[in-house]
């Protein structure tokens, strides 16, 4: 059994380092000058605005978090809701801090700046920011939460998030936030 898997191996090594050219994918032929990629990396330094936000919602600035956001931004959640326009984003996370919650909290953060040549789907194109975080938030009910929360942001050509989409459990909210 060795052996085979010793040759199977060694095969397997030999035509992977074969030097003959790949074939041509379909979309980069010579006949197609379009051989952009569907997504690429962005910069860094959209993670940056993202770190800088979680830091800022943690400490309860949200006057600092909103600088990132454009004045027609979108806010909305998987379960339907939303909140549109700047202004009414900066109300809703004001009233949040202060009214709903003692405090909230970030860690485990991953990031992935993504610019989306060709979407696929629903995507927009251009520059996104994925980012996945552990949230723990203590309310005024005396209750905590823990979750894991995906939060998906689009930049705008001013490098202003103009769209985020938040993926999260409602239920554990909800049930935090009720006497």
């Amino acid at each position: 059994m060795k052996k085979l898997l010793l040759l199977i191996f060694v095969s397997s090594l030999f035509i992977a380092c074969n030097n003959e050219p790949a074939e041509t994918p379909a979309n980069t032929s010579p006949g197609n000058s379009d051989s952009t990629a569907p997504a690429e990396f962005a910069d860094a330094k959209y993670v940056a605005i993202g770190k800088q936000g979680i830091a800022s919602l943690s400490a309860g600035n949200v006057d600092a978090w909103m600088e990132s956001f454009a004045d027609n931004a979108v806010y909305a959640w998987n379960y339907g809701d939303s909140v549109v326009g700047k202004a009414a984003i900066t109300a809703y996370w004001k009233k949040r801090r202060t009214e709903v919650m003692d405090s909230i909290s970030f860690s485990n953060d991953i990031w992935v700046p993504l610019k989306v040549n060709k979407p696929q789907g629903v995507e927009g194109p251009g520059v996104w920011l994925l980012g996945w975080y552990q949230v723990n938030a203590k309310y005024k009910t005396g209750k905590s939460m823990m979750q894991w929360i995906h939060t998906d942001m689009h930049f705008d050509a001013n490098d202003k998030i103009d769209r985020v989409i938040q993926y999260l459990d409602r239920s554990l909210i909800m049930a935090a936030t009720t006497q």
